[in-house]
């Protein structure tokens, strides 16, 4: 887990604890513009203002960034002279920020990170302030990159990646948009979710999944309804990180491998891309995770009546659905371009990530992935 972490409001003096420690304490700022434009990160840039502390901001971060982009980005930083990098936003702003704070000033490139990410090591300090209800990026030893010659995501995985303070303060998903607080939130239950029903869950790993499921279960339908209920929203950033620590000790499964190949090719968001295919995996999976789901469902809805663990496991396969009707994201591929005849790209795309499917119960055969993609495909 991060060395520190902190959860309210107006977090901004913590970032001194941290800073303060460093020889050189010049910031290198990430966000993007529509986080300064909503004025997110005027609290930061007056705090450093206030306390003498230089620092340089970075807005001009791609959503999920190609391994080119996270090149040309640690180019171009690399001209700045800063001791700690703070980065403000979501999953894209905070993976780029994790992957500089591992390459700057390093002997070794994205590109061998990709091919062999345990030569990684941590370069530069990091603080992770995140903006959505999402990505768990602040809690992850993981960043995702898109490979453009193959039209896929790809995750680097490494624990000098864990951020170094945490911040997560609930003024920053206040204004956070409908469809975004949706895909961001849905995208954290299924790391929740994936993470319970993982091949390599642990004690540790189900205790965190459980309470970050049940964060999101029993509040993302009134965050999403009620803009103006913070308590829902506090609740969901707090579900977000615990899926984020989950994913670090146990690992997501067949929803996000089969998830990547429609972010690469097709740029479909990513908490989009899981939540139309969160029920149809868990669907799949049930013979073989009955067990976690049903305890799953005595731990989130503790009044569910059900007697049998089949019965439970279907509940919670029917919550999933249930959720990602109520906040509106759509479940048909074909809505984003996706045709039957790019069939074979998925399957073979998504059988690549195969870091993601061997945490799956079952084995998936490439019959098994064409079924799924074909449920998606109406």
């Amino acid at each position: 887990m991060p060395s520190s972490i902190y959860a309210g409001t107006d977090l901004t003096e913590h970032l001194g604890e941290l800073i303060k420690l460093q020889t050189n304490q010049n910031v290198l700022l990430f966000t993007d513009k529509g986080i300064e434009a909503n004025h997110l990160v005027d609290p930061l840039t007056a705090y450093f203002k206030a306390e003498g502390i230089a620092y340089e901001i970075e807005d001009e971060i791609k959503p999920e960034p190609s391994y080119v982009q996270v090149d040309e980005l640690l180019h171009k930083v690399s001209q700045y002279d800063f001791g700690v990098i703070v980065a403000i936003g979501g999953g894209s702003v905070m993976d780029a920020a994790k992957l500089i704070s591992l390459l700057r000033g390093a002997d070794y490139t994205i590109q061998d990170l990709i091919k062999d990410a345990s030569i990684a090591k941590k370069q530069v300090p990091s603080v992770m302030i995140p903006t959505t209800t999402g990505t768990g990026s602040e809690a992850t030893i993981n960043a995702i990159v898109t490979i453009p010659e193959k039209q896929v995501k790809f995750g680097i995985v490494s624990g000098s990646m864990l951020p170094d303070l945490v911040l997560l303060d609930v003024n920053n998903v206040r204004k956070l948009p409908k469809s975004i607080l949706a895909a961001s939130a849905v995208d954290a239950l299924s790391h929740c979710v994936e993470c319970y029903t993982s091949k390599n869950a642990t004690t540790f790993s189900n205790d965190i999944a459980a309470i970050g499921a049940r964060y999101i279960f029993q509040n993302i339908v009134a965050a999403y309804s009620e803009p103006d209920n913070i308590d829902a929203r506090e609740a969901l950033l707090m579900g977000a990180f615990y899926g984020g620590v989950a994913i670090t000790a146990s690992g997501t499964t067949a929803v996000h491998a089969l998830s990547y190949p429609l972010g690469g090719k097709f740029h479909i968001a990513h908490g989009v891309s899981n939540a139309i295919l969160f029920k149809q995996v868990m669907a799949f999976n049930k013979d073989a995770i009955t067990p976690q789901l049903a305890s799953l469902a005595d731990f989130v809805f503790a009044d569910n009546n059900l007697a049998t663990a089949d019965e439970k496991a279907d509940f919670m396969i029917d919550k999933i659905a249930e959720i990602v009707k109520a906040v509106d994201i759509p479940t048909d591929l074909k809505q984003f371009g996706v045709k039957m005849e790019d069939l074979d790209f998925l399957i073979d795309s998504a059988l690549q990530q195969t870091r993601l499917l061997d945490h799956n119960m079952k084995v998936l055969t490439r019959a098994d992935v064409e079924q799924i993609y074909r449920s998606v495909l109406n």
